[in-house]
């Protein structure tokens, strides 16, 4: 069952399609769903069974079309016959489903949820669980491929194209609507491939999309092919997928396919479907491409085929079987890289030396500083979002790098958060490293599940994938005023958001330092950007040269004292520093600089020395990352302590508009001042 069989070939002048072959894949993905739903499920091995039968024909036929060393295609939960057809063997569905080692992810995902390096078909991008999510990192790696084949001239990149496979529930769903303005506005290889089986579990098409026909509410969208037919019917459903491959792969731009498939079992193998009337169920059993697929073939064959599949399906089950259970000490492997340089190894290496002299620039000019040397020197770094292109960002961060450096580097995107970060993943996958700007961080809320899928690239698929995007996103009150939108900070809500590295910089040395570790490390990186502090003369600093950087999880010590320990970080930090005035050689001031990871060293031995702890930022003091800091003095330096840890945090509410309400929201010098005067006086 390999990848790279070609389906249409020539002989003697006359198209040959090899259906035996289909059977076969057919077949496996048939009987095993069979197997699990008849005796590995009631006997509790497999514990999620998800069947995709129904939907075989379509899926193998797509799969065996993908042959260029560079498609792609992300598919979702039901798409095991595709991914069977691009290479994975019986006995690796079968380690998924059973959670055994040798799985596409070693036991931590779901058994359907795969990923698959290239084996001479497509490249199966990692399955996430949210409905939806597998469309814009697609159109990402479509959009990779144009880059590597037309800007860095890869040639063997040339006529390579991205799938996104999904059923009709999900083309109501953000990350479809976002994929198909990016593909269609930017003409990208991007197939659209829409199983259509009537239902998302109970609900019926006509509820996703008006009419239950989104090919033919499609029809008038510019720059898309939009084809439709069954998908149960071999050859009719071989013309269709050879049609939209093709026009696909011949740069027309991108295709819409929907197949008509029947979904012959439950959503999953506890749905008994009461909710279909009995002439619907026989409606969907007529169109089993199974039946038609025998007939095609004839009896003598398919009895061939069935019995080879039946052999190699019981070898599998016996080889997955005795395949040992992950070992439990691997569970947390793989969140994050192996310690790469300057991500808070055990032995962090040193702290590169600025150079020396030179006039002050803002944290806005360091970060776009930055941006241009890492331009410079990565032809595959990409800088994209709202603004950034012409207008430069509406924060300046961006001014004049397209410019410099074109508009198939640093380019604007449509106004889709989903459709940023989405896309961003997708380059990731591919080999690129894309640099993506969400204007505001209230702005990234609507695409927070596609931030939690980056995350757990690496983890899902035991590091087979990695997804090291960069994305930067001001946040906080600004220099004269705040208000709901704008100005939110909360984030302690991306320290709960796994696989994530979290920058913090409170000024332009340290944001380009660590700016640049990022753009240079494996993970994906959160960079906050302190809207108070973009052109703020206190986070001024001379330019420290185009190869500094920061090692990631160390603090710095901005004050000494013998007292009390004061941990901050962002705009917060110059608050404190002006409330520490009045308690001079007292107060020991620490800047985090990174919440992941943070410097749990630092701090502790700190406290360990002054006996008192004081945190202060400017996040809700509900949930703030204030808590996790106390727990852990609590736990490990509890008996050094001269007084009850405290925090100093906004209040429970958004950030007000009216300067007078936000400082009676925000912590400000006073309040820091007051919490310092009682902790001393303990």
């Amino acid at each position: 069952m390999t990848g790279n069989f070609k389906p249409w070939t020539t002989d003697n002048g006359e198209q040959v399609f090899p259906w035996k072959e289909v059977a076969r894949l057919v077949l496996s993905s048939r009987l095993l769903d069979e197997l699990e739903e008849t005796q590995l499920t009631p006997q509790g091995l497999v514990k999620y069974q998800f069947s995709a039968k129904g939907h075989e024909l379509a899926q193998v036929l797509l799969a065996l079309s993908l042959t260029h060393p560079h498609d792609a295609a992300a598919v979702y939960y039901r798409s095991r016959p595709f991914v069977l057809a691009s290479g994975l063997s019986l006995e690796e569905a079968l380690r998924a489903s059973l959670a055994r080692r040798g799985s596409m992810s070693e036991g931590r995902d779901v058994g359907v949820m795969f990923n698959l390096p290239s084996r001479g078909g497509a490249t199966v991008l990692p399955t996430a669980g949210d409905v939806g999510s597998q469309y814009a990192p697609a159109a990402g790696w479509a959009q990779a491929i144009r880059y590597y084949a037309q800007v860095l001239r890869r040639r063997e990149w040339e006529q390579a194209i991205a799938v996104a496979c999904g059923g009709e529930g999900s083309v109501a769903a953000n990350g479809f609507w976002a994929a198909l303005v990016m593909a269609t506005t930017l003409r990208l290889p991007l197939l659209f491939f829409i199983e259509d089986n009537g239902r998302a579990i109970s609900v019926p098409r006509e509820l996703q999309t008006p009419g239950g026909n989104v090919a033919a509410n499609l029809r008038s969208f510019a720059n898309l092919k939009v084809l439709e037919g069954p998908g149960y019917v071999p050859e009719t459903t071989a013309g269709l997928v050879a049609e939209a491959v093709a026009w696909v792969r011949g740069g027309s731009g991108p295709c819409l396919l929907r197949l008509e498939v029947p979904r012959l079992t439950g959503h999953t193998f506890i749905d008994t479907q009461a909710y279909r009337d009995q002439e619907e169920l026989e409606r969907e059993r007529s169109k089993d491409p199974v039946k038609f697929l025998r007939q095609l073939l004839g009896e003598e064959d398919w009895e061939s085929v069935e019995q080879e599949v039946r052999v190699a399906l019981q070898a599998a089950l016996q080889a997955a079987q005795v395949t040992p259970a992950p070992d439990p000490a691997s569970a947390t492997a793989h969140l994050f890289a192996p310690a790469p340089p300057g991500w808070g190894a055990v032995k962090a290496p040193p702290v590169s030396v600025p150079s020396p002299g030179g006039a002050r620039i803002n944290l806005v000019e360091g970060v776009r500083r930055v941006l241009h040397s890492e331009l410079k020197n990565d032809p595959g770094l990409l800088v994209f979002g709202e603004d950034v292109g012409a207008k430069g960002g509406v924060h300046g961060a961006t001014v004049d790098l397209q410019r410099t450096f074109g508009e198939e580097r640093v380019f604007d995107t449509s106004l889709s958060e989903v459709g940023i970060l989405g896309r961003a993943e997708g380059m990731a996958l591919a080999g690129l490293r894309p640099v993506a700007e969400i204007q505001f961080r209230k702005y990234a809320d609507p695409a927070y599940d596609v931030l939690v899928d980056i995350g757990l690239v690496r983890w899902r698929t035991a590091s087979r994938f990695v997804a090291p995007v960069v994305v930067r996103m001001p946040l906080g009150f600004g220099r004269k005023t705040g208000d709901p939108w704008h100005s939110f900070s909360a984030e302690a809500i991306y320290l709960h958001t796994l696989g994530w590295r979290v920058a913090f910089p409170s000024n332009a040395a340290d944001a380009v330092g660590l700016l640049r570790a990022a753009l240079r490390g494996e993970d994906p990186v959160l960079f906050f950007e302190h809207r108070a502090l973009l052109d703020a003369p206190e986070a001024r600093r001379p330019y420290p040269g185009d190869d500094y950087f920061l090692p990631f999880g160390v603090a710095a010590k901005l004050l000494s004292g013998n007292r009390v320990t004061v941990v901050s970080w962002g705009a917060m930090l110059y608050r404190c520093l002006a409330a520490a005035e009045a308690f001079p050689q007292q107060v020991e001031l620490w800047d985090l600089r990174t919440l992941s990871p943070w410097d749990r060293g630092a701090v502790l031995g700190s406290v360990k020395k002054t006996g008192r702890l004081l945190v202060v930022h400017e996040d809700t003091i509900t949930g703030g990352f204030a808590g996790e800091i106390i727990a852990a003095v609590l736990e490990e330096v509890f008996p050094f302590l001269d007084a009850p840890p405290m925090r100093v945090a906004s209040e429970d509410c958004p950030v007000p508009y009216d300067a007078g309400l936000m400082d009676q929201v925000v912590p400000t010098v006073e309040r820091i001042r007051e919490a310092l005067a009682r902790l001393l006086a303990y």
